[in-house]
């Protein structure tokens, strides 16, 4: 579906972040190397490594599930970003909320928002 991403998630549902650093992240006992994007229906390998390639293709499972996500929140790694307006106003049109934070603070949150059962979506660039 998305440019060097598998066709088939890591894990076929949500599940909290355990850990993150050391450019992976380790969830549900299992571990990955490289940026993830965790949605409703799976965790996925996310090709992505640096803010300025995300963009709505980048960011195609999220459209494609947008009626089953509220929040989508996305960790930049180590720098700060904010979505360019055309991408926060696309996700808009599709009904879901975008927050941009660095890579730790977005785990944090998406983990609480999980624990309440919300309707919540990360795209989470790895840090070193």
């Amino acid at each position: 579906m998305t440019r060097d991403a598998p066709d088939e998630p890591h894990l076929p549902r949500s599940a909290p972040i355990e850990a993150y650093g050391n450019g992976g992240f380790r969830f549900d006992t299992m571990s990955h190397r490289g940026s993830l994007l965790c949605l409703p229906d799976g965790i996925w390998a996310w090709p992505v490594t640096r803010t300025q390639e995300i963009d709505r293709y980048s960011l195609e499972r999220v459209f494609a599930r947008a009626n089953s996500i509220d929040t989508l929140l996305i960790g930049t790694g180590s720098e700060v970003w904010l979505a360019p307006s055309g991408l926060r106003e696309a996700l808009r049109r599709h009904h879901v909320g975008v927050d941009t934070m660095l890579t730790g603070p977005a785990v944090r949150t998406y983990n609480i928002m999980l624990g309440e059962r919300r309707r919540v979506a990360a795209a989470l660039i790895a840090v070193p």
